[in-house]
């Protein structure tokens, strides 16, 4: 197998690597050249491709990565796609939006990979429709994280309903990791959070680990934070699948005791508070 790694630093696979360069057009175009040579032309051997998608100049490398490969005769393509674009736009909230997450499901579908891998997806909806998908889950990440905790006085915190039934059947797959639950209101029109509740009476000496998908500006966990220090643990942590940090790490690891998460949107560098994990790490396809 061969491997186009899009994302540098980002290489969860042994295969040969095909090399390539990249750049912006002046107006504003992405354009890829792989580097192959005429014998490599026409080949059986099948190709997995890797891209962080970061913004839409990512996602559009990846179908001009695709269509490039497919061009040089290569017919048996495959997709690691750790960060689903727009999948927390998968229902529609107010008139006149769109269903993002199906555009993109829908762009994905049409170059027809062999297979794609999606890692911890927002919901049950982008793998609902997207064709021959393997969901990668979170556990082998928080089962690596729960190394640094006393496990006989951990509980996993779930954020919102949203998370629930999630956190739920990974706290089965991990031996039954006591479960507390969380709720917060949004307005669906400026997305202002309110109303953050914890239903427990007392955290006394609990290591609280705070577990979802997306970690964006934060102020899910930092309104749960608050509430969590009112009943007294001995810390609060946050392991988030795909960390974006859009307001920054330093509101986070103010109001949480550490912050953990893998590579799959960017590469951090770590400190005393913050620790990503390589998602290569932690997957096997």
């Amino acid at each position: 197998m061969k491997a186009l790694h899009l994302s540098p630093g980002f290489e969860p696979t042994d295969a040969k690597p095909i090399l390539f360069d990249s750049f912006i057009f002046k107006g504003g175009e992405p354009h890829i050249k792989l580097h192959l040579s005429a014998d490599e032309a026409c080949t059986p051997e099948p190709v997995l491709i890797t891209q962080r998608v970061t913004n839409s100049s990512d996602f559009m490398l990846l179908l001009l990565a695709t269509d490039a490969l497919r061009r040089a005769g290569y017919e048996h393509l495959s997709l690691l796609l750790p960060y689903f674009p727009a999948a927390r736009q998968d229902r529609l909230m107010m008139l006149g939006e769109p269903l993002s997450v199906r555009v993109y499901t829908d762009l994905i579908n049409a170059q027809q990979y062999e297979r794609v891998w999606v890692y911890d997806p927002h919901s049950d909806v982008t793998p609902a429709l997207l064709n021959r998908v393997q969901v990668l889950t979170n556990q082998s990440f928080v089962e690596q994280v729960l190394i640094q905790f006393n496990r006989e006085t951990t509980c996993l915190i779930s954020p919102d309903a949203g998370a629930l039934k999630k956190i739920h059947k990974l706290a089965t797959a991990l031996g039954g990791v006591p479960v507390v639950v969380c709720d917060k209101e949004r307005d669906v029109k400026t997305g202002h959070l309110t109303g953050f509740r914890v239903f427990a009476d007392d955290l006394s000496g609990k290591q609280c680990l705070i577990v979802d998908d997306i970690c964006d500006g934060g102020g899910t966990f930092i309104g749960i934070a608050a509430e969590l220090r009112k009943l007294n643990p001995a810390s609060i942590s946050l392991a988030v699948s795909h960390g974006i940090f859009s307001r920054g790490l330093q509101p986070l690891t103010d109001a949480l005791d550490h912050v953990y998460t893998t590579d799959s949107f960017s590469s951090l560098s770590a400190n005393e508070a913050f620790t990503q994990v390589e998602l290569k790490n932690l997957i096997s396809l």
